[in-house]
């Protein structure tokens, strides 16, 4: 019985750390060869949840992002606070994944934290145009900062801009964009370290709600942060994100998908008077 009871034990810590070895759910496929933006394509936006069996929420799914941030239907509250970002530099990577650029931190970059949850700063990437709408305008470029816990919980910044003067961030990454223009699909390069301090977040005015991640799997349940203040990118910054990416698109946006009566919040500041 003791010999039982002992391989018992024995085979749940197994399963325990074969359950803990699974990739984590809520990540997003590096492979982008599989899909596109072209809604004519049977690759396309509208048959990404038919493509693989496990991407079936970006058909099925009821949270799904992006969606249109109507200032109208949103919940104005102040209790929210200032957002809680402790990012740090890190050395990090820049991948063409097929239809973006993504930059990955190697190792923990900081994190954001959200009530008691700590969610790591894990990488970045960029949507022309912009993904989110506003009272349904999009604008020219949509950043998003992935942030993830142990668990797999998912955490998501997304910053916007407007054509003007050169984002400084991606000013620094300029060499680094023009050396994998060149590249094929799906190759990196070590960029060194990459500072996330040096993004312009403004933490006061923010919308909140619970969605979707916009590229398959659609993993839902993520919380989205999307600042209100818009920042500004040059023209020639985002057609450099767009070359290096050789996916032949001049958009690599998600379509705008139901709200389905969820719940939007605009973080207020209370000293701060609400502008419509």
């Amino acid at each position: 019985m003791e010999k039982l009871t002992t391989l018992v034990l024995i085979c749940s810590l197994f399963a325990a750390l074969v359950v803990l070895s699974l990739p984590v759910l809520s990540q997003e496929v590096e492979d982008e060869s599989e899909f596109n933006y072209d809604e004519e394509s049977d690759k396309g936006p509208s048959n990404w949840g038919h493509i693989r069996p496990e991407w079936s929420l970006c058909k099925k799914g009821t949270m799904q992002s992006p969606i249109d941030l109507l200032n109208k239907r949103v919940e104005i509250v102040s209790n929210l606070g200032k957002l809680q970002i402790n990012y740090q530099p890190s050395n990090a990577t820049i991948k063409n994944r097929g239809h973006d650029i993504k930059l990955g931190w190697d190792t923990g970059a900081g994190y954001l934290q959200i009530n008691e949850t700590k969610y790591t700063l894990k990488q970045c990437h960029w949507h022309s145009p912009s993904e989110h709408t506003i009272d349904g305008k999009r604008l020219d470029l949509e950043l998003h900062l992935v942030h993830e816990t142990p668990s797999g919980q998912a955490a998501v910044i997304g910053i916007f801009y407007k054509i003007g003067r050169p984002d400084s961030f991606l000013s620094s990454l300029t060499k680094d964009l023009k050396a994998i223009s060149g590249d094929e699909e799906g190759k990196s390069r070590v960029v060194g370290v990459v500072d996330p301090r040096k993004i312009d977040i403004s933490s006061g005015q923010y919308y909140r709600y619970i969605g979707s991640l916009t590229i398959p799997p659609c993993t839902e349940n993520i919380t989205w942060t999307m600042t209100k203040e818009v920042k500004s990118v040059s023209k020639e910054q985002i057609k450099l994100l767009r070359v290096s990416v050789h996916d032949e698109s001049d958009t690599n946006a998600r379509p705008l998908q139901p709200k389905n009566n969820r719940l939007v919040q605009l973080n207020r500041p209370k000293d701060l008077k609400y502008q419509h």
